[in-house]
């Protein structure tokens, strides 16, 4: 049994073998220092001893030993164990070794104080262990995390390339390059493998961590890749390729601009990735690695595959969504109105529907007695499915608007409308993702009187109008808002009734913050001058360069329109007795009115017969007070008013009945007639075609 020796007494040899063989052969590297850093022993494990000789490092100071890149400085980081004796343990250091080509590793650094039995500070042990594949290791999942988190995040194929380089590089890459074929930014399937030579790819990333690193073709460029190259190749068979970079390289020669940026960026190490799904080719991805950046090896490349494989699902997700929103924006658009109805004494202009939600709708709608409706509304949800619903939405305002209903009642018959289709909506498929989404719609509907000068207007959910009077006021009207469209709630619509002058601007939008920022007391309607003549397209534009970034009508429907007052030369209105004399009377002015307007003599003939019968009929069977107006517009218009509330209707009389045929006769000579209800009473109006007149629904 062997016996330790005593303190100060000679060495024991076997410790001495057992310390000489601890440093001979122990694959932790390990260093011995001085109280002043120096190097005293080192093992042959030691990372910088490769190829160096011991003692071209005893003696020297522990810096100059390692070069290091990343991780603190090592002398100071020693310097505290020594003057604390508190020890470093597990520290994580990246280094350049010697070699050629020069490498770099990380290491795993611990340092202990050693003391003598007396506790005099004998100096510094340090151990390092290469964990340079640990490291990688875990950067590369971080990488790849990264790059789920971050990549994506948007609807734009371009975009979700800008989000890959970003995470890749310095992470995992020096340079990267996404390319990515220009049919699937445009919303196109994309080619099936292999892919044609001739097709051409969009560039729509770049991203280098180097100073010097041209670029052999500008970001945006669209272009046939030269072939045979491993590009080509990776979008022949979709494997990725792991390339070494040397001048002479073969296939470089091909591509020439592409060589000269790599010689550049002094490229050593090239992974080429193809964008693929189900054997489809989106793009590409090239990863170049440069200076004294590690190659790239076999799991940079499988880790580079998983990277491609989500960013290329990203960018088909995005794909998709522009083919729908494309689609959605064309059955949008073949939906709306191309162009607003302008009346003499309302003129409408859309302000801008450029990438407008499929969703958003707007209308205008010629009503009788020289009255428009403005509509402006905007369904949940997006894509076609929004854009389906608006279109049935805008049918059903079509419809009920014939009815010449007041706003607060038709938005009460539209709510009706919308919830039948909410609840058929609810009875889908149960795997249908369409019956998981409400149907909900937001809708303004306005009507303006130019003859009274005043618009009647009503609200479901947030929507109202911002009006711009004559005297530079800003406001919105204060009805309240009624429900949302299609929701279960059934509180009543309420109807406000403003006043509107000659010159007054009204803006209708479908988004609720749009509207809060036009109408603010700084915002531009407030600032922008000559409303009452300037061209209305031109108060558009003004208006659209005054909106900050992010809130545009890029996302809205917008209708402007600018009030006009009706000529008073082009309507008549008379009161009336009710007595039979009064239709004597009726015929008589009506008469001389449109010998005043120079109205042919078949029209003439059959207004007076109209008349008659309206007349006739309200003498009979409404209640006074009697009204009677013409009004000389797009069409010839007769209304007959009275305060009875009975609704008439068409009869068809016997051959020997002599009454009943009053509405028959005028159903029969008139375009157009109907029945328009107000407080008190009703309007009976007829609509004739004026031969020679101005269509204004141009």
């Amino acid at each position: 049994m062997a016996h330790s020796a005593h303190p100060g007494g000679p060495v024991d040899e076997r410790a001495a073998s057992m310390l000489e063989a601890l440093f001979t052969q122990s694959p932790i590297g390990l260093h011995l220092l001085d109280t002043e850093l120096r190097v005293v022993r080192v093992n042959t494990a030691t990372p910088v001893m490769r190829g160096v000789p011991p003692d071209d490092l005893t003696g020297r100071p522990v810096r100059e030993v390692y070069d290091v890149v990343e991780g603190g400085d090592v002398e100071a980081l020693v310097r505290a164990v020594l003057d604390s004796g508190v020890p470093l343990l597990q520290h994580v250091m990246r280094v350049r070794v010697r070699g050629v080509p020069p490498q770099e590793r990380h290491f795993e650094i611990s340092a202990l104080r050693l003391e003598s039995p007396r506790r005099t500070v004998l100096g510094v042990a340090v151990t390092a262990i290469d964990v340079t594949e640990r490291e990688r290791a875990r950067a590369r999942t971080e990488v790849l995390d990264a790059v789920r988190r971050h990549v994506g995040r948007t609807l734009d194929p371009a975009v979700t390339g800008e989000e890959l380089v970003a995470t890749v590089v310095p992470a995992f890459a020096d340079i990267a390059i996404v390319e990515v074929v220009e049919a699937v930014i445009r919303g196109d399937d994309p080619p099936p493998a292999p892919l044609s030579t001739g097709t051409p790819l969009m560039r729509t990333a770049f991203r280098s961590s180097r100073t010097r690193s041209p670029q052999a073709h500008p970001v945006g460029d669209v272009r046939r890749l030269p072939a045979p190259t491993p590009f080509t190749q990776a979008l022949t068979d979709l494997q990725p390729r792991a390339v070494t970079l040397r001048p002479d390289t073969p296939w470089l020669s091909v591509d020439p601009p592409r060589a000269e940026a790599i010689q550049s960026a002094q490229a050593h190490s090239l992974l080429v990735v193809p964008l693929a799904l189900r054997d489809t080719a989106l793009g590409v991805v090239s990863l170049y690695r440069a200076g004294d950046s590690p190659p790239f090896d076999e799991d940079d490349r499988e880790l580079a595959a998983e990277l491609a494989t989500h960013t290329a699902l990203c960018i088909d997700n995005a794909r998709r969504y522009t083919r729908e929103h494309t689609v959605a924006a064309t059955v949008q658009r073949h939906l709306l109105p191309r162009r607003p109805v302008t009346h003499p004494s309302l003129e409408t202009a859309y302000l801008s529907l450029t990438g407008a939600d499929p969703g958003a709708w707007y209308d205008t709608i010629a009503l009788s007695g020289a009255r428009t409706a403005l509509v402006v509304g905007k369904v949940s949800g997006g894509g076609l499915n929004a854009a389906a619903t608006m279109g049935q939405l805008r049918t059903a305002v079509r419809s009920l608007s014939a009815f010449d209903l007041a706003p607060d009642e038709l938005l009460a018959r539209l709510h009706d409308t919308a919830g039948q289709l909410a609840a058929e909506r609810s009875h889908l498929a149960l795997g249908d993702p369409l019956r998981r989404e409400a149907l909900t719609a937001d809708c303004v509907y306005a009507v303006h009187d130019p003859l009274t000068g005043r618009c009647a207007m009503a609200a479901a959910g947030q929507l109202a109008p911002v009006v711009v009077r004559p005297d530079r006021s800003v406001s919105v009207p204060g009805a309240p808002g009624g429900p949302q469209l299609g929701t279960t709630e059934g509180a009543p619509f309420a109807a406000v009734d403003v006043e509107v002058p000659d010159g007054s601007v009204l803006v209708f939008t479908s988004d609720p913050a749009l509207t809060e920022y036009l109408a603010a007391p700084a915002g531009p309607l407030s600032s922008a001058p000559e409303y009452r003549e300037r061209p209305l397209q031109e108060l558009c534009d003004t208006l659209v360069y005054a909106l900050p970034a992010g809130l545009g009508p890029g996302d809205a429907a917008v209708i402007v329109a600018r009030t006009r007052s009706f000529p008073a030369d082009r309507f008549a209105v008379w009161p009336l007795d009710a007595d039979p004399a009064a239709v004597a009377v009726a015929r008589r002015r009506t008469r001389e009115q449109l010998d005043a307007w120079a109205v042919d003599d078949e029209t003439a003939f059959n207004t007076q017969l109209i008349v008659s019968e309206l007349v006739t009929n309200a003498v009979k069977y409404g209640s006074p007070p009697l009204q009677l107006r013409l009004i000389h517009d797009r069409t010839l218009t007769c209304e007959v008013r009275d305060a009875g509330a009975a609704a008439p209707h068409v009869r068809h009389a016997g051959t020997v009945d002599e009454g009943g045929r009053g509405l028959f006769i005028a159903a029969q000579l008139a375009q157009a007639w109907g029945t328009r209800y107000t407080a008190p009473g009703k309007t009976i109006w007829t609509e004739q075609s004026l031969t020679g007149a101005a269509d204004a629904d141009v």
